[in-house]
């Protein structure tokens, strides 16, 4: 039987993130068994095609914050997308003690 890739480890990470909740960067790398890889996470992300249906929304960095620079059409995109999944903001960041996925 075929091993699956690092990518392919870091996308079923992702995939499990359930509604409402959300993952760090570093902690899907960890999650998939590549601490210390936070930035590669970031990378797959970015190269994701835009059809997937892999909740890549549910991202964030370590202090609970979209990565997208505020203002721009994928930072309000991902903000409303966890909004809608009931993911509480306190101004731009948020309360990874509720809403991290552990």
């Amino acid at each position: 039987m075929q091993q699956a890739t690092k990518e392919e480890l870091i996308y079923t990470v992702i995939a499990s993130i359930p509604e409402g909740k959300v993952a760090s960067y570093g902690q899907v790398a960890g999650l998939a068994g590549y601490p210390n890889n936070a930035r590669l996470v970031g990378r797959l992300l970015k190269m994701m095609p835009s059809d997937s249906k892999i909740p890549w929304h549910r991202v964030v960095n370590s202090q609970g914050k979209i990565s997208f620079p505020e203002g721009t059409p994928k930072h309000r995109e991902q903000r409303e997308k966890l909004i809608i999944e009931g993911v509480t903001f306190n101004k731009s960041k948020i309360n990874m003690r509720i809403h991290q996925w552990d």
